[in-house]
């Protein structure tokens, strides 16, 4: 590993393999490191990754937020070509769409640990072709 812009982020869990597999078939991505309290996955020939670490108690955030209940802090996009088709695969590998859906060309998922995710077309590449 001669480089050194390496750049990513960690998402807790209460079970980092199976996170890390789920987001490996979902993008295709190759699981790069895998240990009993932590997983990582990336695109080939990239300098970013997805890690998962083990966290005990672990608890899922809330989409929309809600009073008294973990927000979430941060979440993760990926543009898709057909977003009915990204979904349907979605949803076979185990996510989950959540029940507040705030925009047409966007779908939000949860991952199988309740982390949100968004699936999205990108409208404006679509208007100008």
């Amino acid at each position: 590993m001669s480089r050194h812009d390496w750049w990513g982020v960690v998402l807790e869990a209460p079970d980092p393999r199976a996170l890390a597999r789920f987001y490996s078939d979902l993008l295709g991505w190759e699981i790069t490191k895998e240990e009993p309290d932590g997983a990582a996955v990336a695109p080939s020939e990239s300098v970013g990754y997805m890690a998962f670490q083990l966290s005990d108690g672990y608890v899922p955030p809330v989409w929309p937020a809600q009073d008294d209940a973990q927000r979430m802090t941060m979440h993760l996009d990926f543009e898709v070509v057909d977003l009915q088709a990204a979904v349907a695969h979605a949803l076979e590998l185990g996510a989950r769409e959540a029940g507040y859906q705030p925009q047409d060309n966007v779908r939000v998922m949860l991952d199988p640990a309740g982390h949100p995710f968004c699936l999205y077309v990108d409208d404006d590449s679509s208007e100008s072709k």
